[in-house]
């Protein structure tokens, strides 16, 4: 690929460097890789990202952070009722990463790889959505909807308890049949044990 006369942005190398991925897996890819994609040297990749391991986890931590931001707005609209936005939430997370494995699963395989790597990005993707939760059900609380003494442990619950249509080693079963009538009874229960 010839040289290119954009500037070269730390954006510009994790869009690269997920097409990389996507095409060569997380074993093969390289930051030479990225680098030839763009029509710059390695060394400017570098510059931006001073390993190859920063570079991985940049890129994981954008791709997750893609999801948190979808789930932030229905966070934010806090003049909804705080049921139907836990709701809401649930499934958009679900949905987020329904889409994520179904529509491109190369890259999908790739990422599940990258973050067993990358626990600490996990880690915190994980904080973030519990802590967008804690104010759903914080929100809940207060409303008088729920009825939840410790609203950040009711959310880590809520988290976990529907792990099977969130947590990746369960991907395979999200296109099972029945799998949302299953989502739907699961988030019921939790409703109803947070309306008490």
């Amino acid at each position: 690929m010839p040289p290119t006369s954009e500037t070269l942005t730390a954006e510009r190398i994790l869009e690269a460097t997920e097409e990389v991925l996507r095409r060569h897996g997380p074993a093969k890819a390289t930051v030479v890789d990225v680098a030839r994609a763009l029509g710059v040297s390695h060394g400017s990749v570098y510059r931006h990202f001073r390993t190859k391991a920063a570079l991985r986890e940049a890129v994981t931590k954008r791709w997750l952070d893609r999801t948190s931001e979808r789930l932030a707005g229905i966070v934010a609209a806090e003049d909804r009722d705080p049921e139907q936005r836990l709701r809401d939430w649930l499934a958009a997370l679900f949905a987020a990463k329904r889409h994520k494995a179904g529509d491109d699963p190369e890259l999908f395989a790739t990422y599940t790889v990258l973050t067993d790597e990358l626990g600490g990005v996990v880690q915190d993707h994980i904080a973030d959505l519990t802590a967008q939760l804690t104010r759903i059900i914080t929100a809940g609380t207060e409303a008088g909807v729920f009825r939840a003494a410790d609203p950040t442990a009711a959310a880590r619950a809520v988290f976990q308890a529907t792990g099977r249509f969130h947590d990746p080693c369960y991907a395979r079963e999200w296109t099972a049949p029945g799998v949302d009538d299953e989502f739907t009874a699961v988030v019921d229960l939790l409703v109803r044990g947070l309306r008490g």
